[in-house]
């Protein structure tokens, strides 16, 4: 652990969040399901404003990493609602948004809700890493077991094990009825800003065709998709990182020109 976190009190959830100044367009980060902002990507971003002399700033949701709440009461809406209230409070001026996996998910619906519909000035562009929008509806729900649907009726949740963690992951019924509300690719996206999707074809977790369905998605936008021959879904290898931090740097002379 690098520093101390600060603590910003969403909906009475301590949210952490390490943000360190700089000038714009800044970074910001948001995490997977079941990671957090001390991950390997995430210090590459870090370090990678402190190069260009921007701001970035990352949290985790209520749930994940040094923040409050407990994972299994999570639901999209409810990390969105923190994501946006830590992008308000801790940014100001044009930004970045740095997505990974479910994170992708979120930066889409942090566009929608922050523009709603028009041209905003605060999202000045978007990177995607193995972007996971919708991924209740789009990957898990037609891959459901009999089992798993009979505890999500039952129990509420199932439990599934990770490859990720120790502890199994938690898919609770309210994640599954909230996703359903969140979703993003059920008409075109019109982000107003350009959007770069960094997506593994070895991934096992998202498959290359859910990026390449979220390009049909961005008809109007200056979207570019790298698909990774070898790529995994962390895309956290060396050579990953590197490609990351091309992106991102490019993506902030663009707004920067």
């Amino acid at each position: 652990m690098t520093d101390t976190p600060d603590f910003l009190t969403v909906s009475g959830t301590p949210i952490a969040v390490r943000h360190k100044a700089g000038g714009n367009p800044g970074l910001v980060w948001l995490g997977g399901f079941r990671s957090d902002m001390l991950g390997t990507k995430a210090e590459r971003l870090e370090a990678l404003a402190g190069e260009l002399g921007v701001s970035c700033c990352r949290h985790d949701y209520s749930g994940h990493g040094e923040s409050g709440g407990a994972f299994s009461d999570g639901t999209i809406s409810q990390w969105l609602a923190q994501s946006i209230a830590v992008f308000e409070h801790y940014t100001s001026g044009p930004q970045i948004l740095v997505g990974s996996s479910m994170g992708g998910w979120i930066a889409l619906r942090m566009v929608q809700e922050l523009n709603k519909g028009t041209a905003g000035d605060r999202i000045a562009g978007l990177v995607l890493l193995a972007p996971a929008p919708d991924f209740t509806v789009e990957l898990m729900e037609p891959e459901l077991t009999d089992a798993q649907r009979a505890d999500l009726e039952d129990k509420g949740y199932f439990e599934e094990e990770s490859e990720y963690s120790p502890e199994p992951n938690v898919y609770t019924r309210a994640l599954f009825e909230d996703g359903l509300k969140n979703r993003v690719l059920t008409t075109p996206l019109d982000t107003h800003c350009p959007v770069h999707i960094l997506q593994g074809m070895a991934d096992p977790d998202v498959p290359h065709a859910l990026a390449q369905k979220l390009m049909e998605f961005l008809p109007k936008d200056d979207a570019t998709l790298t698909l990774i021959k070898d790529g995994d879904h962390r895309l956290s290898r060396p050579q990953d990182l590197d490609l990351l931090a091309r992106t991102v740097s490019a993506m902030v002379e663009r707004v920067r020109a």
